[in-house]
């Protein structure tokens, strides 16, 4: 069961000032017949000038967030050499990133020294974090929320951490 985009779009929507996501994945689940993945071995890329062609209703609500001020983040920490998934998420981040997504790569070797929270998070104007849970496959199984204070600070520090380190997508090559 996926989570419904219409209720996460309901929570970023409600952030004031920041929403944050920190992934801690090396891949995550993909249909291996999926038409994107095959176009993107056959060396397809995404055009930077045909934004129509770009993931949607995602890029649309980054649009929207961003345009009331709400800051985008988002840290990926992956291994090195990268995941099939990671390059192929790589190669589209640009478009994250034109919808006003701030993202940062931090090679897990660099994070071996922090303290980072078990499951990937959303973590929504410093008080409110979404764990997003995940089974071996990478499939998504659940999200777990809370408020609590101390859960809330130990991911915005894990967050900052990551970002203090991480390297702006533009920079970031595999």
């Amino acid at each position: 069961m996926a989570q419904s985009l219409s209720s996460f779009a309901d929570l970023i929507r409600s952030a004031a000032h920041s929403a944050v996501h920190l992934e801690l994945r090396d891949s995550y689940w993909i249909d291996y017949e999926d038409e994107a993945l095959a176009k993107w071995r056959e060396g397809h890329r995404l055009d930077p000038d045909d934004r129509a062609s770009w993931w949607r209703p995602w890029l649309d609500l980054v649009q929207e967030v961003t345009a009331k001020g709400v800051a985008v983040r988002r840290a990926r920490v992956v291994s090195e050499p990268p995941s099939e998934y990671t390059r192929f998420l790589h190669s589209f981040t640009f478009t994250n990133v034109a919808a006003g997504e701030e993202i940062r790569w931090l090679s897990r070797r660099d994070a071996s020294d922090l303290a980072l929270p078990g499951n990937d998070f959303w973590l929504f104007d410093g008080r409110l974090v979404q764990f997003n849970v995940f089974d071996g496959e990478g499939r998504w199984v659940h999200t777990d929320e809370s408020e609590a204070v101390d859960v809330t600070r130990l991911c915005g520090a894990a967050f900052d951490a990551v970002w203090e380190r991480a390297t702006p997508h533009g920079s970031y090559e595999l």
